[in-house]
């Protein structure tokens, strides 16, 4: 199965794998029914969850009901259990919007709720992110994961999103980092996919993010924290969730002056 999956998301354009989606996962949720793990996006259990990755491949990752990966649960929890996300009036941003979140987050009445992305089927306004047609100080909160590593000027798309977002205003921006590397690595002469997504993850990733991710938000302005939310959680939940534990959120707040 892992190579099957992986043969997909390296032959199949994300556009294309994302309207398939909607046909197949039905199917395959219905088939892996159970117990043993738990999506606590949709609250639907599941004796497994599929297997996922461009490069190295992870198994018991993808829940089928939503297709949500590890992070996605985890932020889940975390704007449940700890903001006012699901309740406070909100004017949000999500960029390249995950089918995990997209109804549900576009079902709150309390979000005035506008999703961007430059290719995605599923979003409302085609956009450049280094270049959004949005009024500066106008969003509340913007939502964009696991994005900056596919764009080569990600320095400007963090200062897009921070002129748009207003003073006291918050972005998380999670990124997939190597803990155990310092600084980020680009390296524009690897051009074999292959080798791409063996050192990138994947093959349309431009970078490998280091700890110095975080230093690099905050030479753009925000106050940034790297919130370990995983340590507020069991052993229990972390396994029954499948969540990465020990992965930081990126939270970017715009200081207010």
């Amino acid at each position: 199965m892992s190579n099957i999956s992986k043969f997909i998301l390296n032959t199949i354009p994300r556009p294309l794998l994302i309207r398939m989606s909607y046909f197949i996962r039905p199917v395959v949720a219905l088939a892996l029914r159970g117990k043993n793990y738990t999506d606590p996006i949709d609250g639907k259990s599941y004796r497994k969850f599929l297997s996922y990755g461009y490069g190295k491949t992870r198994p018991n990752v993808l829940a089928p009901g939503t297709l949500s990966l590890e992070r996605h649960r985890l932020l889940w929890l975390y704007l449940e259990r700890e903001t006012d996300f699901f309740t406070k009036k909100r004017k949000v941003l999500h960029v390249a919007p995950e089918q995990a979140f997209l109804k549900r987050f576009r079902a709150l009445k309390n979000l005035d709720y506008t999703t961007t992305d430059l290719e995605s089927p599923i979003a409302d306004i085609k956009a450049d992110l280094t270049n959004l047609p949005f009024a500066e100080n106008i969003y509340d909160m913007i939502i964009c994961n696991h994005v900056l590593e596919h764009i080569e000027q990600d320095k400007m798309a963090m200062a897009e999103i921070y002129r748009v977002l207003k003073p006291g205003g918050i972005a998380i921006l999670q990124v997939p980092y190597d803990a155990k590397r310092e600084k980020t690595f680009s390296d524009d002469s690897i051009v074999d996919p292959k080798e791409r997504a063996r050192i990138f993850g994947q093959y349309d990733h431009v970078r490998v993010y280091g700890m110095d991710y975080f230093k690099t938000l905050a030479s753009i302005g925000f106050n940034v924290i790297a919130e370990d939310y995983t340590k507020q959680l069991t052993p229990l939940e972390i396994e029954k969730y499948r969540l990465p534990a020990g992965e930081l959120i990126p939270i970017a707040i715009k200081p207010e002056s």
